[in-house]
């Protein structure tokens, strides 16, 4: 084969691999991907601050994006300074591992190979971290800080995402 055809058909075969390449799902595709909005954050920061202000509990309510990233944060007056660090950290690790810290705390705590979950940086292993869903998809998340336990933070989290539940269809 002379080598303009041998030029050609390398050409033609690199050609057809980029091809078949591009048209693969998830090689150097866009994605899109839906997330929490700055609105939705504030209003399930605030509805969690209320329902815990409801118990009597002072606490802090961050909402992180479904990167981790914070959208909002909402301190009620008398809330400790430590509940604004407590909070971020229970929502970045909600929604990093797509659940609640409550169930991650419990299964860390009863399987030995859960138990170095605590060791990744950033992750909180206390109750009150509640992924934020679209569906079935986890759009971000919202972690509280401050009530007289973690389960007490989880059930102010769940009153908050039950209010805005329509937004979230």
């Amino acid at each position: 084969m002379n080598t303009p055809i041998r030029a050609t058909l390398a050409l033609a075969l690199i050609g057809a691999g980029a091809l078949a390449q591009a048209q693969t799902p998830g090689s150097g595709a866009v994605l899109s991907e839906r997330n929490v909005s700055l609105a939705l954050a504030n209003q399930i920061a605030a509805a969690t601050v209320a329902a815990c202000s409801a118990g009597g509990y002072n606490v802090t309510a961050t909402v992180v994006d479904r990167a981790g990233h914070v959208r909002a944060m909402q301190r009620a007056d008398n809330a400790g300074p430590h509940t604004l660090e407590a909070s971020r950290l229970k929502a970045y690790t909600s929604a990093s591992a797509r659940n609640t810290t409550l169930a991650m705390m419990e299964a860390s705590q009863k399987n030995p190979a859960a138990a170095n979950l605590k060791d990744i940086p950033g992750y909180l292993l206390l109750g009150g971290g509640v992924p934020v869903r679209a569906g079935n998809e986890v759009i971000g998340a919202v972690g509280v800080g401050g009530a007289p336990g973690g389960h007490l933070d989880e059930q102010c989290a769940m009153a908050a995402l039950e209010q805005v539940k329509a937004a979230l269809q």
